[in-house]
């Protein structure tokens, strides 16, 4: 009996063994697709857009978006994800500019997840009636930003202004800080577009 029933263990098996290859090879090749979209420079530093948008969390960014306001690329700026209870003064005495010329022209936000960024800012953005932005974050967090802020607002332009800290490297599958980094990155990536696609069936059946 024993034989018996190891070999129908081994037919059991070998389906679910070759359905977890199939799916790990499927997820091994999106992620070195999503590695590739990570952005590695600006592409566009120049166009003016109604507001600048940071997203806290990571190194540069709020320096980064100050600077871009200086320069006036842009009206307003919004930053998504300010700890609460930081006001606009705090911001800006952290960067040494002008507070009194630029404190009008910022606003903050509480969001705690990328999600939560996107549906913030487009609040504020259509409180605005604003229509483009230049959205300010990681490199490594960028394509998940632009999924998240393209379906919180398809009808808005959105220019990508990434930031590049110095501990994220360009060979990120030689460095088990960056590999962690992006395949995490990657993983909340599939994740928010599986939510996505589900509330799009779900908004599909309903109307």
């Amino acid at each position: 009996m024993m034989p018996r029933r190891s070999a129908r263990a081994g037919r059991v098996a070998t389906p679910a063994f070759l359905v977890a290859s199939v799916a790990l090879a499927v997820w091994t090749v999106g992620l070195f697709q999503f590695a590739a979209a990570i952005p590695d420079r600006v592409v566009d530093p120049d166009t003016r857009t109604d507001a600048i948008v940071v997203l806290t969390g990571g190194t540069h960014r709020l320096a980064t978006g100050v600077d871009l306001l200086t320069l006036d690329k842009a009206e307003k700026m919004f930053v998504s994800g300010v700890y609460q209870g930081v006001d606009v003064r705090r911001l800006l005495a952290v960067f040494r500019h002008n507070p009194k010329e630029l404190e009008q022209r910022i606003a903050i936000g509480n969001a705690v997840n990328t999600a939560e960024n996107a549906s913030e800012t487009a609040e504020w953005i259509r409180r605005q009636r604003f229509t483009s932005l230049r959205l300010v974050t990681g490199a490594y967090h960028m394509p998940r930003s632009l999924l998240e802020f393209r379906h919180a607002m398809p009808g808005v332009a959105i220019v990508p202004h990434p930031v590049f800290p110095e501990h994220v490297k360009a060979e990120w599958w030689a460095w088990p800080g960056t590999l962690s980094l992006i395949v995490g990155e990657y993983n909340k990536f599939l994740f928010a577009w599986v939510r996505q696609g589900a509330e799009r069936l779900i908004v599909g059946q309903r109307s």
